[in-house]
């Protein structure tokens, strides 16, 4: 598993690999194993105390030693398939993941969220059944490692006896009435309650793991049940609180030493069957999950593409994904790490609207190709159809076209996995593979193309037409060889400069700026694209020809601070531009409007909407940079208003579908996306809608017509809003100075 920039194809000779790091640590604790079932008969430790368990009472030396031979092969064996694992992620790519003093907090952090169900917990409900079944499960597994060492330990060093003994007896029986309850809970819900996210993928291979489980559970009270009784119901055991009241059902039965016996033998045979399978099924998620999450930190911003080389000079005969080697060693990390729960699923855009994109299904098909693929093969992170056949490694076997444009690139299936696998990632990489080596993208796209390429706009609108919103407002208009002069570059962007509904936004924003006494200035003609839509829809060729052109603009006139309102021209500037040289000070307009309010450099004490207003969450504004308060603090600080929230808001608000050059396709599958979002904000009763995108504008005023709720409901930018606001106050003060004035005369 590479972490730095060499080929993980061709590691250093000497270096161990993290594959054989984990043969030999499977072959020390078996050995480790082993060496305690020999001092067991070599040394009978044995402890005096009358408040103490006898390890291995009643059972014959034969099931002892298959014991410690069947347990030390299976760890052994669990540890050569997990290697295997770990070679197949070596086949990917380089990326830089490598734990240093900067990131070292970071990483345990986001280490601790996993192991402690942090991200888990979103979904109260799941959330708290799984942490039921891990927590339970590993203190269970403490509770047999201690009896394990005190069994081993010298007379003088035994502790496992006393109160300390009764303390012990009740955390085991706690932990296993949790993992009872949490696999009672599962099977359930997974079996009875069946959600839409987890029926449509439950395999045989569940069954097997929640019975195991099950099987754990029960046998490890039956066990104990039996073996209390066959002790003569000592009065300590009463501290095992579950056993003890069982052990009373069965304290008069002649044949406790056949049940003890039995019972011990299927609650060893249940844990043999899970180190069995642990390996090869979905439960292989207990190690590579909390992995995945330690690994999450990037040296790239949450919003950020991965970088390219320059197009223009380098020797690349191939571009983005589209075999498994494509992909780096972490993107195919997370295909072992995915515990294909299924929330990515169910909070997809694309999917719920009829679409063929299932962002879960691009994580498993891509660990199919991988896994059938490999040398040596292994098992695909969860059952398959057997009449699935892959031929190569390549990633379109299983993965279809259709389903990597159905992206809206929105990252609510990356914002909610709950052990951080990053889905959106793959889904644009196999888009440059199309885009850049196929040219196999919608037809709507080539237009967009080439209005990119030859018009510096995906609307291939005259450039000469930039600043024409701008002609009554006196904003000044720089040439490319002016020297900057001004505190602030507003950047428009294309929607801003060319569509009629943005227009407005951008002459509200021009007048919210001179109202505040902003020194600042826009570039008309000599802005382009920011090559966003070029770069989420995979064609990296004319976004750096773009970024590039801008870039030279920029750094010519000494730009050093711009305000953008469009949410894509704010992630691409200040995520994405870095990449190829340009570095600004980027600010959203709603966050720059928020501290013009917080300065009072814009006086709202008249400024009033006495109005119910609901407010949409721009995906690149929200999950790709965590602004989600300024816009709504923006709306809250007009008086008279009513925030409301549609039911999707924050981290799990609904794109509005134009995201990942969506804008520029048609949407011909299923309900549009933006249809059943402009429902969603109609229901809440709002008679305003307000965005902080020209996108979501867009599309959620368009939603709100095709519903006919545009007598009811008006949709307008934040700006617009605020401006309104502002200009309603000033004339409802203008007649009653006129009135006071005349009153005085």
């Amino acid at each position: 598993m590479s972490t730095d920039t060499e080929p993980a194809e061709a590691p250093a000779k000497s270096r161990v690999r993290p594959h054989q790091i984990v043969v030999g640590l499977g072959v020390a604790i078996a050995l480790g194993t082993i060496a305690s079932g020999i001092a067991s008969l070599v040394f009978h430790f044995t402890d005096d105390s009358e408040v103490q368990r006898e390890v291995f009472i009643n059972i014959p030396s034969g099931v002892k030693l298959a014991f410690y031979t069947v347990v030390p092969v299976l760890l052994v064996y669990g540890a050569v398939l997990f290697s295997q694992r770990m070679k197949n992620w070596q086949r990917g790519g380089p990326d830089k993941r490598a734990t240093t003093k900067k990131n070292v907090g970071q990483r345990l952090k986001d280490f601790r969220a996993g192991v402690y169900m942090q991200t888990l917990l979103r979904d109260p409900a799941a959330g708290i059944m799984h942490s039921l079944i891990y927590f339970s499960f590993l203190i269970l597994l403490a509770v047999t490692a201690t009896l394990e060492i005190n069994y081993q330990a010298p007379e003088s060093l035994k502790f496992l006896h006393g109160d300390v003994y009764r303390a012990y007896a009740l955390i085991g029986d706690l932990a296993g009435v949790g993992l009872f309850v949490g696999v009672m809970w599962a099977i359930v819900r997974r079996y009875v309650q069946r959600p839409y996210r987890i029926r449509i993928k439950s395999k045989p291979e569940h069954a097997l793991i929640l019975g195991t489980f099950l099987v754990l559970a029960v046998t490890g009270f039956t066990t104990e049940m039996f073996r209390i009784a066959l002790e003569g119901m000592p009065e300590y055991e009463r501290w095992s609180v579950v056993g003890y009241p069982l052990a009373t059902l069965v304290e008069n039965n002649a044949n406790l030493a056949g049940w003890h016996q039995s019972q011990w033998i299927i609650h060893v045979l249940a844990f043999v069957v899970f180190l069995a399978i642990l390996p090869v099924t979905m439960l292989r998620h207990m190690f590579t999950s909390p992995l995945n999450m330690y690994l999450r930190d990037k040296d790239r911003p949450k919003g950020a593409m991965k970088p390219m080389p320059n197009l223009m000079e380098t020797e690349l005969e191939s571009f983005g994904a589209s075999t498994v080697e494509d992909f780096t060693w972490k993107q195919l990390l997370d295909t072992d790490a995915c515990t294909m729960c299924g929330r990515c699923t169910s909070v997809c855009p694309a999917h719920a609207t009829g679409k063929p994109l299932d962002p879960r299904e691009i994580v498993l098909k891509t660990g199919e190709v991988m896994a059938a693929t490999g040398d040596p093969q292994v098992s695909p992170p969860i059952g398959v159809d057997s009449e699935i056949t892959i031929g190569a490694n390549s990633l379109f076997e299983r993965i279809t076209p259709e389903e990597v444009w159905a992206c809206t690139s929105c990252k609510a299936c990356d914002e909610i996995c709950p052990v951080n696998i990053e889905i959106l990632d793959k889904i644009l990489d196999m888009r440059r593979y199309l885009s850049l080596m196929e040219s196999n993208f919608p037809t709507e796209l080539g237009g967009a193309y080439r209005g990119m390429e030859n018009s510096g706009n995906p609307w291939g609108m005259s450039q000469g037409e930039r600043a024409d919103w701008a002609k009554d407002l006196d904003v000044p208009i720089l040439e490319p060889t002016d020297a900057f002069d001004h505190e602030y570059l507003y950047w428009v962007g294309c929607a801003g400069s060319f569509d009629d509904k943005n227009r407005k936004v951008s002459q509200a924003m021009a007048k919210l700026l001179k109202r505040a006494d902003i020194d600042f200035a826009i570039l008309g003609p000599s802005e382009m694209c920011t090559g966003d839509p070029a770069r989420r829809s995979g064609n990296e060729y004319i976004f750096q020809m773009l970024a590039m052109q801008n870039i030279e603009v920029l750094g010519g006139m000494g730009v050093k601070k711009i305000i953008t309102q469009c949410p894509h021209c704010f992630n691409t500037l200040m995520n994405e531009y870095p990449q190829l040289g340009g570095h600004y000070e980027v600010v959203h307009h709603s966050q720059f409007l928020e501290w013009l309010i917080d300065q009072g450099k814009l006086d709202m004490s008249e400024a009033k909407l006495e109005e119910r207003v609901v407010y949409h969450d721009s995906c690149y504004l929200g999950r790709h940079n965590d602004v989600y308060m300024s816009p709504r603090n923006v709306i809250g600080s007009l008086g008279g208003v009513q925030i409301v929230e549609a039911e999707r808001n924050g981290t799990k608000g609904m794109c509005c579908g134009a995201g990942g050059a969506r804008m520029f396709m048609e949407e011909t599958i299923g309900t549009k996306v933006n249809d059943e979002r402009s429902r969603e904000l109609i229901s809440t009763g709002a008679q305003r809608v307000a965005t902080a995108c020209p996108f979501c504008y867009i599309m959620i005023d368009d939603g709100v017509k095709g519903a006919g709720a545009e007598e009811d409901v008006q949709v307008g930018d934040i700006a617009m809003h605020l401006l309104e606001a502002l200009e309603a106050g000033e004339a409802a003060r203008t007649p009653a100075a006129s009135a006071s004035s005349t009153d005085e005369d």
